[in-house]
């Protein structure tokens, strides 16, 4: 351990707090959403995928490539070569399906366009969810590590002043020692809030479709709420807004459209064909065609088709009930989401208005008796540990809200009614 003479000479440079310096232009929370949407790989890939689902439909409903066919009848083993004795004939066919069967093949198609369109909705909340729960992260580290540099400062006139009554011998050894510690943990928590905040910023910046190294700072507000809406009026607007609820009905359609798909097996696909045959020489007619016409008989295989329509009436209820289980999770998470929310912002009200002013005084007041010799040095570090840990917690409680809210408009699929305040100035900050 260095001795206290010894650490006052060199503390400055091995604990001070570092002051981060801005790397970036400040991107606000609100562009750093949008350019996450734009730029986003998985968002890109939903994307794709959506578009590969619509370009199905049209094809879903096409006919089948017609067939050309060539037979060469007759050819004696004697004389394979000789043309002239075998009966060459070429056809062309076509098979036109039940019109009934394209219709519903083009309905189950556009399900599937209809679901990954949901899918695509659903990425992009979620992306929007993690962008401002990373940002609000990074706004209270940087409101730490503010509050981290101004205690390092109180800090430090507190171990000049106990090292100066040390030196003349009016206090003990151990407040120049408590100092030190002191002093010692709050670079031990620079360093933790340096490394949160590295790895938020590589996060936010696989989130915008940036180089995980990238510079990139955050600048905004927490939001704060007055009230939120009823449990009721949020579940009713999960309902109505949560893509994966959305995905879940297109679905439970599309397995209906699958299921009279399945009925239409009964209906039979006809297959026509036209032929030109060349005869053998010296035939009566060199020249003739030929025409052919099939069809299916699906009421000879009666009970395979109708178990195939049973197992679409099954599929249909098992995605009816896997709606119902989501719709349950969904009400749960919002309710978690809900809260989460109002008991951080319970937090903020107890910490702002009667934690932090109690703590300042007692700081305050345990400083102006230790100048005066009217206090223990433990007493004021004590109490610089309590404000501390009371401001800190502030901003933690102020970030909690700031993600339940981006939380609880994840759950409700849509962004919540006008009862959040962006600009409380209480509580408003740039990151740096």
């Amino acid at each position: 351990m260095l001795t206290p003479v010894a650490f006052a000479q060199d503390h400055s440079t091995q604990l001070a707090l570092p002051q981060a310096e801005s790397i970036a232009a400040p991107l606000h929370v609100e562009d750093a959403v949008t350019e996450a949407l734009a730029a986003n790989p998985e968002i890109r890939a939903a994307e794709r995928r959506m578009a590969l689902a619509k370009s199905k439909t049209w094809t879903a409903s096409s006919l089948d490539d017609p067939m050309l066919m060539v037979r060469d009848w007759d050819t004696p083993l004697r004389k394979p070569w000789d043309l002239n004795m075998a009966q060459p004939m070429f056809m062309l066919q076509r098979t036109f399906i039940n019109q009934d069967k394209r219709k519903m093949r083009a309905q189950v198609a556009a399900g599937d366009a209809g679901i990954a369109e949901a899918e695509l909705e659903s990425q992009r909340q979620q992306v929007v969810a993690q962008v401002r729960e990373i940002c609000s992260v990074l706004l209270r580290n940087a409101d730490e590590r503010a509050v981290l540099t101004r205690q390092n400062g109180l800090l430090k006139e507190a171990f000049s002043m106990a090292l100066a009554q040390y030196t003349v011998g009016k206090v003990p050894q151990a407040d120049v020692l408590r100092a030190q510690m002191a002093l010692t943990r709050l670079g031990e928590r620079t360093i933790q809030l340096e490394e949160e905040r590295d790895a938020a910023r590589a996060q936010l910046n696989a989130l915008m479709g940036r180089g995980a190294g990238d510079p990139v700072e955050v600048a905004g507000v927490y939001r704060t709420l007055d009230r939120l809406p009823t449990l009721d009026d949020l579940e009713r607007l999960a309902l109505e807004h949560r893509p994966e609820l959305t995905a879940l009905d297109r679905a439970i359609v599309q397995k209906n459209d699958e299921s009279k798909l399945a009925r239409t097996a009964f209906k039979s696909d006809y297959t026509v064909g036209l032929g030109y045959m060349l005869m053998p020489s010296g035939s009566a007619m060199r020249n003739a065609y030929m025409a052919e016409f099939s069809m299916n008989l699906p009421a000879l295989n009666r009970a395979r088709h109708e178990g195939e329509a049973a197992q679409a009436d099954l599929a249909t209820r098992v995605t009816e009930s896997e709606r119902e289980a989501r719709a349950n999770a969904v009400f749960l998470e919002v309710r978690q989401a809900q809260v989460a929310t109002l008991a951080a912002a319970r937090r903020v009200r107890l910490y702002r208005d009667t934690l932090l002013p109690q703590a300042e005084a007692a700081f305050k007041a345990a400083l102006a008796a230790y100048q005066n010799n009217r206090a223990e040095f433990p007493t004021l570090i004590d109490s610089q540990s309590l404000l501390l840990e009371v401001e800190t917690s502030t901003y933690t409680a102020a970030a909690a809200v700031d993600a339940g809210l981006a939380q609880l408009e994840r759950a409700i699929g849509t962004s919540l009614p006008n009862e959040i305040n962006q600009n409380d100035k209480k509580m408003e900050r740039t990151g740096k």
